[in-house]
């Protein structure tokens, strides 16, 4: 059975109604990447979804990257500017999602935003503005550039020894493209570091425990299959999902 693998979607506002959305780029990601069937889940929150029965029909949940931050009063941060975007729909939404996920041993792979969701649903914080701390790179895109070249490799990540990402690429360092502004301050319980940045900001993490719960600082979605880095990523995931599947599969026929 082909595995179901859930994004969640972001909400925006189009002639005075709310329209959920996910890039396509993630649904390609999903099919061609993971070899799954992309089921958009709405951003309806917690008060009108049953998350732990979501998470039962699911075989894998990919949290992706948008244009919002996560609220701050979410992980106990200050006030954020009055220009920083938010998309209170989808963190009620995804918070308590990830943690049911985790919870039934689904498999979960977050992308950029979803790896800073993954951490506040577990407890950790976040640096609203990466490049104004002191020691910091700024790990922001040049938007004015062409999309190939925005997701380019732009800096190194250092890979944890004996890590999953290090012994899944045989080494102890790899390329990764870089477009966010917001990142990992402090870690999460449960929450092992993958991968770290030159500036020593966290950019891999995996929980502690979990078949595959990886969550990624870099966008690795684009282009998830040529890049090598993607590739075993979305590999990892497509082996855990499909397990979940198939196990499902079993469930349902002993029931029968």
């Amino acid at each position: 059975m082909t595995p179901l693998i859930g994004i969640p979607a972001g909400v925006k506002t189009q002639d005075s109604f709310a329209v959920h959305t996910v890039s396509e780029k993630y649904l390609t990601a999903v099919v061609e990447g993971a070899g799954g069937l992309p089921v958009i889940v709405p951003a309806l929150g917690a008060e009108r979804m049953d998350m732990a029965d979501l998470s039962r029909r699911l075989d894998g949940l990919l949290l992706t990257g948008g244009l919002s931050n996560v609220e701050p009063h979410r992980y106990g941060g200050g006030p954020s500017r009055s220009d920083t975007p938010h998309d209170r729909a989808r963190d009620a939404t995804v918070l308590p999602l990830i943690r049911a996920c985790l919870d039934e041993g689904v498999p979960v792979f977050a992308i950029c935003r979803g790896i800073q969701e993954l951490n506040v649903a577990l407890g950790g914080t976040l640096h609203q503005h990466v490049h104004e701390v002191d020691g910091k790179h700024d790990h922001r895109s040049d938007k004015t550039r062409p999309s190939h070249e925005r997701y380019g490799h732009a800096h190194p990540v250092t890979l944890t020894p004996g890590g999953y990402l290090a012994r899944a690429l045989g080494a102890t360092e790899a390329k990764v493209n870089s477009l966010h502004g917001q990142g990992i301050d402090r870690l999460a319980p449960g929450l092992l570091v993958e991968a770290t940045a030159p500036d020593g900001l966290v950019e891999a993490v995996r929980v502690e425990g979990h078949p595959f719960a990886i969550g990624v600082q870099w966008h690795a979605e684009y282009p998830s299959l040529a890049d090598p880095v993607s590739k075993v990523l979305f590999d990892g995931f497509a082996k855990a999902t499909r397990a979940r599947a198939d196990a499902r599969v079993r469930a349902i026929l002993r029931a029968a």
